[in-house]
């Protein structure tokens, strides 16, 4: 189950309407998360590593993010953090 980051072009990033998804705030921190639904988001201020068993991840402002149903993982989080989601 990996955890897939793309960027998206203006067209792809206006056709998911992601102004109009919720947006998720967090001050630098370290907790572990579990993922019960996909969750996809668009990062838009913010630094975070992600760990699982299988990879690291760096995530940084203007990546869209997938993170798969079931995953276990460890956030740390860099810098403040502010993104739009939607669990799926």
């Amino acid at each position: 189950m990996p955890i897939t980051i793309e960027k998206l072009s203006p067209k792809k990033r206006d056709s998911l309407r992601l102004d109009g998804w919720p947006i998720w705030q967090c001050e630098p921190s370290t907790f572990p998360w579990h993922y019960d639904q996909e969750e996809s988001c668009y990062i838009l201020d913010g630094e975070i590593t992600v760990t699982t068993a299988d990879q690291t991840v760096h995530i940084v402002p203007g990546d869209y993010v997938t993170f798969p149903q079931g995953l276990d993982c460890q956030w740390q989080v860099h810098t403040a953090v502010r993104k739009h989601y939607l669990f799926r």
